[in-house]
C-alpha cells in the first residue's frame, strides 16, 4: 500500500495490511477501528466487498468514511460516504484499488491508476511512481505533509514499512527512504528469520556478505 495527504502522519492510522490476507486503508474521517476489524474478517475468510459492507453499516458515521479493501483472492470493496469533501471517489482494476478524497480533482485517482497499471517496475516502485503521478495531476487540494508505503509479502512482519509523518515535500522523502532502505535494512531482513528459515542468518559475517552483494550493480 501506498498512501498520501495534507495530514498529519497518514501511516499511523490509514493503511493496514497482513501476509496472506489482504490490505485495506480507512480515510476520510478515519475509523481506526477499521483496520483491526477489517483485516479479522478477510482472516474469517469474508470477502472484501461484504467486509466493508459489514464494517460501514453499523458505523453512524459512515457517510462521512472512505475505506477500500483488497482480500487475498484479489476481490476488492469500495466505500465513499456521501458526506466526504469533493473531489472523493474511486477506482478499481486488475488487483489493485485506488481511493481518495479532498482532491483536486478526479484526474487525480486515474492518473494514479493508469501508472500503477502501465509500470514495469518493482511492486514498491510501482506504487511510489503511481503516488507520485497522482500528485502531478493535482493531488490534494490542500497540499502535502505526509506519506507511507506499506508493503507485505510472506512474512507475518512487514516486508517494508516507510513513513514520513511530516514533510514539506513527502513524496520526494519517501523516495528517499526507500532508496536508503536499499543499502543496508532490506539485505538484513532478508537475513532475517523466515518460514523458509524458522532462525534466519544470524552468523554477522555472512549479513555482511549479503549486504556486500545488495550492494553490487546488477
Amino acid at each position: 500500500m501506498a498512501i498520501a495527504t495534507r495530514f498529519f502522519a497518514v501511516g499511523a492510522l490509514c493503511p493496514h495490511a497482513a501476509s496472506g490476507v489482504g490490505a485495506l486503508s480507512t480515510q476520510a474521517l478515519v475509523n481506526p477501528h477499521y483496520g483491526r476489524q477489517g483485516l479479522d474478517l478477510l482472516r474469517a475468510g469474508i470477502a472484501a466487498p461484504d467486509a466493508v459492507k459489514r464494517l460501514t453499516a453499523p458505523d453512524e458515521g459512515r457517510e462521512h468514511r472512505q475505506l477500500h479493501i483488497i482480500d487475498s483472492a484479489g476481490r476488492i470493496g469500495q466505500h465513499t460516504g456521501a458526506q466526504c469533501v469533493d473531489w472523493a471517489g474511486a477506482v478499481a482494476g486488475d488487483g489493485f484499488s485506488v481511493a481518495g478524497n479532498m482532491l483536486a480533482g478526479a484526474a487525480v485517482i486515474f492518473e494514479t491508476a493508469e501508472a500503477f497499471k502501465k509500470s514495469n517496475k518493482p511492486f514498491a516502485e510501482r506504487l511510489i511512481g503511481a503516488l507520485e503521478a497522482g500528485e502531478a495531476a493535482g493531488g490534494d487540494k490542500r497540499g502535502k505533509q505526509s506519506a507511507a508505503l506499506l508493503i507485505c509479502s510472506t512474512e507475518d512482519y512487514p516486508e517494508l514499512n516507510l513513513r514520513v509523518d511530516d514533510h514539506a515535500d513527502p513524496l520526494a522523502e519517501l523516495r528517499r527512504l526507500y532508496d536508503k532502505a536499499h543499502e543496508r535494512f532490506v539485505p538484513y531482513l532478508k537475513c532475517s528469520p523466515s518460514q523458509a528459515r524458522p532462525w534466519g542468518v544470524f552468523d554477522r559475517n555472512m549479513i555482511e556478505q549479503e549486504i556486500a552483494r545488495h550492494k553490487k550493480p546488477a
